[in-house]
């Protein structure tokens, strides 16, 4: 009788860990999904809470800072509340949050809650990948991590698709809502199978609240100033001045505390290892032009060149395409070549990829777009596979954890902060191209003269009688120029991230050379 039970036990063991996989998948996949999926209703999303372009970034900053924020307390967390009670609480809080997000009645109720989306969706990445890593046996890993990067792939590419169908067809508020049933799904299933190891004990673990609550203060700080500096006129404004003042002054006590305390959140000793400090800002700069492509190709396509949400959607999946083929091809080539050298032609492809969209134009067609931004996505993956190897494999196991927690920290940062900046120079920019574009709208401007011509023989019902001073053919030239000004302003982001590109192509030689290439040995 007992041959049967252990049969029955084995089998429900094999089944169990599938489900977690899944559960666990389903999970990051909301999380990974909730970085894109909104980018495509961001112009939607500013309509109806009415407010302005660089406004409506914040959906998207204040989901990345929460990020950033909780990223390196997860291990902490998970020891004083348990690993299976903190991810089911995250995932709860998360479902909800989105529930919140999707019933926000202005622009800053949705900030606040996406704030509390960001803090408990940070943690599933990390924690997800941990619990696969102890649920599977060494021999089906491999498996098992392959069925977790698909979700993590299919997240970047079919959010934005997903997301601008659902605008298209109902409501902005419901690429917030699905997470709803996803959620319960991913909790049900954890709730029923998930067990913490014995060896993970719940314990009372001793944490520098004074240095946290510098972090957050000065990124808080940070990213208002980032996000409100335009509109308020950057340093002319006594609130950025004293907002930026707050920041600095808290992120250098941080530093200074961290670098005393011998229980630091983050332990920036690390840092005086110098393949693991270049990659690091290598990669904090990288994401600055890599996230900021993310809201403002979406934008382009539907402010500049009258794309729907959902054509914004497949043009910005191509990007993440982009990034899935060249994963697949960066892991096989790592062992045959330096990575830095493939570090570097990433940089080239990206930053050629997005050098071509410097010339963009209003009539541009879907390829016209996605085509640059396939190459972009392809340079990404050429980066991120062999720095992330590069970086990490540069410290020691026992700083492993520490170094993780700060490498993505940063890394998020960088992305929040690129976004934040390229939208504030995007408006900044577009009313510097309309003052310059206006002043050669005049009555006596030949190229005028021949617009109201076009336009005065059928395209444009009762202009005739109007003149050059009518108010129908002003109102006309006035969107054209905005509309010109705005596209000026894109090729000037542009042009800055693909020079961001190219300036980073040789600076990953600075990291050394690992002893084995593709191996985890540490350089040191």
């Amino acid at each position: 009788m007992e041959q049967p039970q252990a049969a029955v036990s084995v089998h429900a063991s094999a089944a169990n860990k599938w489900l977690i996989a899944v559960a666990v998948m389903l999970a990051t996949i909301l999380e990974v999904l909730d970085m894109t999926i909104a980018n495509v209703a961001l112009d939607h999303i500013r309509g109806s809470l009415s407010a302005g372009v660089d406004e409506a970034a914040w959906v998207m900053t204040s989901y990345i800072i929460g990020n950033a924020i909780v990223i390196p307390l997860t291990g902490w967390l998970s020891s004083v509340f348990g690993r299976k009670r903190f991810f089911l609480f995250c995932i709860a809080a998360f479902t909800i949050s989105s529930l919140f997000c999707g019933a926000a009645p202005t622009l800053e109720s949705l900030v606040f809650v996406r704030v509390l989306q960001g803090l408990s969706g940070g943690v599933m990445m990390p924690l997800s990948q941990a619990i696969l890593m102890e649920t599977f046996s060494a021999r089906e890993q491999p498996m098992a991590m392959a069925v977790w990067g698909l979700g993590m792939m299919l997240g970047p590419i079919m959010g934005p698709i997903i997301g601008g169908w659902i605008t298209d067809n109902y409501n902005w508020r419901w690429i917030f809502y699905i997470n709803i049933p996803m959620g319960g799904i991913a909790f049900a299933l954890l709730a029923a199978t998930l067990v913490d190891p014995h060896y993970i004990k719940r314990a009372r673990m001793h944490i520098d609240w004074f240095g946290l609550t510098l972090l957050v203060l000065g990124m808080g700080c940070l990213q208002i100033a980032l996000d409100k500096g335009e509109r308020e006129d950057w340093f002319n404004s006594s609130f950025i001045l004293s907002l930026a003042g707050v920041a600095a002054l808290s992120l250098v006590f941080f530093c200074v505390r961290e670098l005393r305390t011998p229980t630091p959140i983050i332990d920036l000793r690390v840092l005086k290892n110098r393949s693991f400090a270049v990659g690091t800002a290598f990669t904090t700069i990288v994401m600055f032009g890599l996230y900021g492509t993310y809201i403002l190709i979406p934008l382009y396509c539907q402010l500049v060149a009258g794309y729907t949400p959902f054509l914004a959607g497949q043009v910005l999946s191509m990007q993440s395409f982009g990034t899935f083929v060249s994963i697949m091809l960066a892991g096989r080539l790592f062992h045959y070549f330096d990575p830095r050298l493939l570090v570097s032609l990433g940089c080239l492809a990206a930053g050629i990829g997005t050098w071509d969209m410097t010339h963009f134009n209003p009539s541009i067609d879907f390829w016209g777009i996605a085509g640059p931004g396939f190459l972009r996505g392809v340079g990404s993956g050429l980066i991120f596979v062999p720095m992330t190897t590069l970086t990490l494999a540069a410290v020691a196991k026992e700083q492993m954890g520490n170094a993780s927690a700060l490498y993505n920290m940063v890394r998020t940062v960088g992305g929040g902060i690129g976004i934040a900046l390229l939208i504030a120079f995007l408006s900044r920019g577009a009313q510097t191209h309309q003052a310059y574009l206006t002043a050669h709208v005049h009555p006596y401007s030949q190229e005028l003269t021949q617009r109201f011509a076009t336009m005065h023989s059928g395209t444009v019902a009762n202009l005739a009688g109007s003149g050059l001073q009518g108010e129908t053919f002003l109102h006309l030239i006035y969107n054209e120029v905005q509309r010109q000004a705005l596209l000026m302003a894109f090729v000037d982001d542009f042009r800055l991230i693909a020079w961001i590109f190219f300036l980073l192509t040789p600076v990953v030689f600075l990291m050394r050379r690992p002893p084995i290439l593709g191996g985890s040995a540490a350089a040191h």
